[in-house]
């Protein structure tokens, strides 16, 4: 006997909208994952360095989160500053 497996909410949601249909092959799927692949090492590429002098306090406070996060704390900071410049950063006020 078969142990039925265990998904997650996301994991459900794919598999309702799989069985619904919802997915489409791609056509020409290796030329297209190349051009994906391309852009994207293309936009993350770290190319420029930038020096800030910040409190030690709040370094402190970037690595403790960072931590958290399981990344380094330079990542954290670059993840957050393309959140801001793209938009995607929401104000908690």
């Amino acid at each position: 006997m078969k142990t039925p497996l265990e998904l997650d909410e996301e994991e459900v949601k794919i598999l309702r909208d799989f069985e619904r249909g919802e997915f489409a092959s791609i056509t020409h799927f290796k030329e297209t994952k190349r051009e994906l692949e391309e852009a994207a090492h293309d936009f993350l590429q770290k190319d420029k360095r930038i020096n800030i002098r910040i409190s030690s306090h709040d370094l402190e406070a970037l690595k403790k989160k960072a931590s958290k996060e399981g990344m380094p704390y330079q990542t954290l900071i670059s993840s957050t500053l393309h959140k801001f410049v793209t938009g995607k950063l929401r104000s908690v006020e």
